[in-house]
């Protein structure tokens, strides 16, 4: 027991000098297997080291923008099967955030199935896929490392879907089901996923893109600096930043270890912004499909994007191998721009090795990958939901649209493209990155033209005609040696940099959003594991 108080101790102090979170929201817990009678110990309020799982949930969206989950799997004193350490990770997490899963559910369904049309071929697909999947891991799995983590991912699933059971049962209400946590986890493919199988008629423009990146390198190769802004609806701003720490025995494994930017019931980042234990980074803007022929090439005899990020995270040592492994069984869903940076790569002050930088873009029945290490010599690399690769900038549609649009769909001259270039010579450290990555001038800067989304970080709620709760909602930083200790700075809401007013829901009552801070002025928070150290 002494024990056990050291480590709630020891995470109170963590959480309140490192991330100014208040320790009385702390809720932890652990779970074991029984193995004789096939079911789940869990032992609410305590957190024991030779539990199968333990972790905490420090739940201070209302104070700082975000709640925090840690967990720890696969260190018990009884050895598990991998399948099982996922399992359990899985129902941990979902006891521990079960309310917010509510929430966010509540939130996310009412902004992503707005025609009723719409569910049932949903639903069927993602039966199919998981019907698909699980046949896939059943026949391959012995054989086949890649379907064996892919057992594990469906096992953590179902053990997140089980976790929230618990939680619901105790407190006498219906549970998520399994399609709910299927539904949370494919968001970014649903934007995809909804125009492929019910195309609109008459054609309707893919919604805003999603996200601003940048990896900066300093001129002398003192430092290397990575940020993202995710742009998406407010509603979905019920944000957990998650620490993750799984011991496996499976081989072929590069990383059990992961912290990333979240939400609940998502065993993914969406983002996306992971700071990886096999010294990888990884963050990705989207692009959008305006070529709707290539719909056509989506199935459900696949992997979804989520679910291919999540193996390469698992499999791969470098970038090269990030990008092979994501490649494999492509949905064509969530179309994006992953950037994959390899710490090991990079010597500060003294050079910059090929496969550095990772390029990595996807299109349905299409992914394409090269190495951009160069562009880090040279000092920078942006996205801003443009594809990079000329084959996939041309066959998604982005060339024709340039024509038919205007420069907004330019690689090279779309105004973020142009606000980077300009001003990207102005990061010099972290506090400099994070004013890069909430810039906002759109009344005056040039390049935005009055537009309060044609900008680095976006605030659609501020438009004069048709404002809606949108737009750019958080960013994350982190450097190359924060990277390697676990350590980023993440701030929740849109940008107020400027002088804009903080946003408020109190002009968008009409818009879901559960469970979510009244008004949104918080500043930047540190994340850092207080269980496990690099």
């Amino acid at each position: 027991m002494k024990e056990d108080m050291f480590l709630i101790w020891n995470i109170v102090l963590n959480v309140v000098t490192v991330t100014f979170l208040r320790a009385d929201k702390i809720q932890v817990a652990t779970v074991y297997w029984d193995a004789a009678q096939k079911t789940v110990i869990l032992k609410d309020g305590v957190m024991e080291k030779e539990g199968d799982a333990y972790g905490y949930f420090n739940d201070t969206l209302s104070n700082t923008g975000w709640g925090v989950l840690e967990l720890r799997a696969g260190y018990g004193k009884t050895p598990q099967a991998d399948e099982k350490t996922f399992f359990l990770a899985g129902y941990l997490e979902g006891f521990l955030t079960a309310p917010q899963m509510f929430s966010h559910y509540s939130n996310m369904y009412r902004q992503v199935i707005k025609d009723p049309k719409v569910l049932g071929p949903v639903k069927d697909f993602m039966r199919k896929q998981d019907s698909w999947t699980r046949q896939q891991v059943k026949e391959n799995s012995y054989s086949d490392p890649l379907w064996r983590h892919v057992g594990f991912i469906v096992a953590q699933t179902g053990g997140l879907q089980a976790g929230a059971a618990h939680w619901a049962k105790s407190r006498h209400r219906q549970p998520l089901s399994m399609f709910a946590v299927w539904f949370l986890n494919a968001v970014g493919d649903l934007l995809d996923l909804i125009p492929a199988l019910v195309p609109a008629k008459p054609f309707r423009m893919p919604g805003m893109g999603h996200c601003s990146a940048l990896i900066k390198m300093l001129p002398g190769y003192e430092n290397l600096l990575l940020a993202h802004s995710s742009w998406y609806i407010y509603a979905a701003t019920l944000r957990i930043y998650k620490h993750w720490d799984f011991r496996l025995a499976e081989s072929h494994t590069a990383n059990g270890k992961m912290t990333f930017s979240s939400y609940p019931g998502f065993l993914e980042s969406l983002d996306d912004f992971y700071l990886l234990g096999n010294g990888l980074l990884m963050t990705q803007t989207t692009n959008s499909i305006f070529n709707t022929s290539l719909f056509s090439l989506v199935t459900p005899r696949s992997l979804l994007a989520w679910q291919r990020v999540r193996l390469a995270h698992a499999l791969a040592r470098n970038g090269e191998q990030w990008a092979q492994t994501f490649s494999k069984y492509n949905s064509g869903t969530y179309n994006s721009q992953y950037m994959v940076v390899d710490l090991s790569k990079v010597a500060l002050g003294q050079g910059i090795e090929d496969g550095a930088l990772t390029v990595v873009e996807q299109i349905p029945g299409m992914v394409v990958y090269s190495d951009q290490s160069q562009a880090l010599r040279q000092g920078y690399w942006p996205s801003y939901n443009v594809p990079f690769h000329p084959e996939i900038y041309n066959l998604s549609g982005y060339g024709e649209m340039w024509k038919r649009r205007g420069e907004d769909f330019s690689y090279d001259l779309c105004p973020r493209a142009k606000i980077f270039r300009r001003d990207q010579t102005g990061v010099k450290d972290l506090a400099s990155m994070k004013r890069m990555m909430r810039y906002n001038n759109y009344k005056k800067d040039p390049y935005a033209k009055g537009h309060p989304c044609k900008t680095i970080c976006c605030r659609n709620d501020l438009r004069r005609k048709g404002p809606r709760p949108g737009g750019c909602y958080d960013t994350k930083v982190t450097d190359f040696h924060m990277a390697q200790q676990f350590v980023s700075e993440a701030v929740n809401g849109p940008t107020t940099q400027g002088g804009l007013p903080a946003f408020s829901w109190s002009q968008f009552n009409r818009t879901a959003h559960r469970g979510l801070p009244r008004t949104y002025n918080f500043t930047f928070v540190t994340m850092q594991p207080a269980l496990f150290q690099p």
